[in-house]
């Protein structure tokens, strides 16, 4: 699951359009819709930092783990620049041993689709009710089966530009049905604006697709009770159009 190793330098470029604030909005939301007293956050794959960066601008008391050093030598970046208190950790989602009890723990922009293997999702959901009490609440997105299953991965293209580069980002899917895994195959060009030399990073993250009833059972598990999913976009429910879904559970 070693991903976003040299990509993790062009991270923040890729996902400058990315709105964290509304979605930080969107985490407050359903939060407070099951207990507005929620206060301490631990963010499982935490990336950056700007989720949790808007999330103590709400209120939030925010502590987030990633895997990748990179990550958060860049979330550390962007905690001080924007003069917030945040802790930062380099930290493994599947076998964290939370030092502190939570409110509730985060896990966005699809980290749980990381993890491919049945055993990996139970660990990393293991790990989650580690961190909570009981009655925490554990909110998470993934990729949603019968919206990907419907509006199959095709090849996509981005392209932005930085400071010094032009940068080309062409995604090519290979699905694998017998696991529910699409292979989503990332070649980055990375154009010097300057001289238009090229530096080429090829980067293969596997990503898996999971319907309601699996993630039921393997969150009964880690002693978790499922008690909604819902559409990323709509925020209503899920349905054959429904690429994402956010997912609420509740530690017991």
């Amino acid at each position: 699951m070693e991903v976003f190793q040299d990509y993790a330098y062009y991270y923040n470029s890729f996902y400058k359009d990315k709105d964290y604030h509304a979605e930080a909005e969107t985490v407050d939301k359903l939060l407070k819709k099951y207990d507005p007293k929620i206060k301490n956050i631990i963010n499982f794959g935490c990336g950056t930092g700007k989720h949790d960066i808007e999330l103590t601008r709400l209120g939030y008391h925010c502590h987030g783990i990633d895997m990748s050093s990179l990550m958060i030598d860049i979330a550390k970046e962007n905690s001080a620049l924007n003069e917030t208190s945040i802790g930062f950790e380099v930290a493994d989602v599947r076998n964290y041993e939370a030092k502190d009890k939570y409110d509730a723990v985060i896990s966005l922009f699809h980290v749980v689709s990381y993890q491919n293997s049945n055993q990996d999702v139970l660990n990393t959901f293991q790990a989650a009710r580690k961190a909570l009490n009981t009655g925490g609440y554990f909110l998470f997105d993934a990729w949603y089966g019968p919206g990907v299953l419907s509006d199959k991965p095709s090849v996509r293209v981005k392209e932005v530009t930085d400071e010094n580069n032009r940068l080309i980002r062409i995604a090519r899917p290979v699905m694998h049905d017998k696991e529910n895994i699409v292979d989503v195959n990332y070649e980055v060009l990375i154009i010097n604006k300057e001289n238009s030399r090229t530096q080429t990073i090829n980067e293969t993250h596997n990503m898996r697709y999971f319907f309601r009833p699996e993630l039921e059972l393997l969150l009964s598990g880690a002693d978790f009770e499922l008690i909604e999913n819902i559409d990323c976009q709509t925020l209503e429910e899920t349905g054959y159009d429904s690429w994402t879904s956010y997912f609420v559970a509740k530690a017991i």
